[in-house]
């Protein structure tokens, strides 16, 4: 993970408050803190390799409650910048879908993208998500406040959506 996150630095440091000031304990404090965060579904946090090369980091990708009483989950993930755009982002995140409505039971899961990360966006609308707005100020990256873009998908239309994404070749069907 570690030589994953080196290698997309310069590109995570304009999204993500933790890859500025990126060192390796970063790291490893996120796998321990995500094993106990595993233990208390407090997040399900997922490593993403590729079949072929079980052993090379592409990214990470984890799935939260962020309200239990209403049902409510949110994704987030990033991909190694020398493997984006090669559809890694969408088949990961269409997985992550698929695991918060049928085995988390979540009722809505949404995506917050930093406005500007234009290839999330891409991975929003190609999973047919629906653009809800702009959040303000939503996240703090060194001294800039960032605003997010909200995405968000139903429990009753995941069928649907699940449905064109196994016919598209995005999703397996299980």
């Amino acid at each position: 993970m570690h030589d994953a996150v080196r290698a997309s630095l310069p590109e995570l440091q304009a999204w993500l408050p933790w890859a500025l000031g990126y060192e390796r304990s970063v790291a490893h404090r996120f796998v321990r803190d995500s094993a106990s965060a595993w233990n208390d579904g407090r997040a399900f946090d997922f490593a993403i390799r590729l079949p072929e090369e079980p052993d090379f980091h592409v990214g990470n990708i984890s799935i939260w409650p962020t309200s239990v009483p209403n049902r409510i989950g949110e994704v987030g993930y990033w991909i190694r910048s020398d493997l984006t755009g090669e559809g890694l982002g969408t088949e990961v995140t269409a997985r992550a879908l698929e695991i918060g409505f049928a085995e988390l039971g979540y009722h809505k899961i949404v995506l917050r993208i930093a406005v500007g990360n234009e290839r999330s966006d891409r991975i929003a609308k190609r999973l047919g998500l629906t653009y809800e707005g702009v959040l303000r100020d939503e996240v703090k990256v060194g001294a800039a406040w960032l605003d997010h873009t909200a995405w968000s998908i139903l429990e009753d239309e995941w069928p649907g959506i699940r449905a064109q994404l196994i016919e598209q070749g995005v999703l397996r069907s299980r």
